[in-house]
């Protein structure tokens, strides 16, 4: 296991892609949103 320092925001990410991922195959289409936008807003960062 591998220890990181993340944000607030990194950590949301990181625990709705593991619901995501439990919820496949039928994903739910509201949690693929939040993903996008969370890694949208990630990306813009500065």
């Amino acid at each position: 296991m591998i220890t990181l320092k993340v944000t607030q925001q990194e950590a949301d990410l990181i625990e709705t892609i593991r619901n995501y991922k439990k919820s496949c195959p039928n994903g739910e289409p509201e949690l693929e949103w939040y993903i996008r936008n969370l890694l949208d807003e990630l990306l813009d960062m500065d």
